[in-house]
C-alpha cells in the first residue's frame, strides 16, 4: 500500500516539473497569462491529475484556465514524449487561490496591528 502512495506522489512531482516547463515554453495561446504550476494531485490509479495554477494577475486567471484546458490534449501528448509512463493522466486545470487568501489574511493582520498600535498611543 505504501508503495502505491509513493509512486503517485513521485508521478505528481514529475508532472508538476515537466508541465511547468511545457506551459512556459510551448503553450502559445494569447489568453494564457503568466501562471505558475503550484501543485499536482494524481489519483491512485494514475488516470487523472488535478493541476493547480496560480497567477499574480488574478483578473487573468479565467482566461488562462480556458487556454490551459484547451491545450490539455497537446500537453498530454508532450508529457507522453517526456515521461516514461505507460499512460498519461487526464489533466484537469484548477485555480490555486491560496496565494490570494494568504495576501488577504496578511492584509487583515496588518490592519489589526495598526488599530492596536493606534489604541496603544
Amino acid at each position: 500500500m505504501s508503495g502505491n502512495y509513493g509512486r503517485h506522489e513521485r508521478v505528481a512531482g514529475q508532472l508538476r516539473r515537466v508541465l511547468a516547463d511545457l506551459i512556459w515554453s510551448e503553450v502559445k495561446d494569447p489568453r494564457l497569462g503568466p501562471v505558475s504550476v503550484t501543485d499536482v494531485e494524481v489519483s491512485r490509479d494514475l488516470s487523472h491529475a488535478r493541476v493547480y495554477v496560480a497567477t499574480s494577475q488574478s483578473e487573468t486567471i479565467e482566461q488562462s484556465l480556458k487556454a490551459l484546458r484547451n491545450a490539455a490534449g497537446f500537453l498530454r501528448s508532450r508529457l507522453g514524449r517526456e515521461l516514461s509512463m505507460r499512460s498519461i493522466p487526464e489533466l484537469r486545470f484548477l485555480h490555486d487561490d491560496s496565494i490570494e487568501k494568504g495576501d488577504r489574511i496578511e492584509a487583515l493582520l496588518a490592519k489589526a496591528r495598526k488599530r492596536s498600535d493606534q489604541r496603544d498611543d
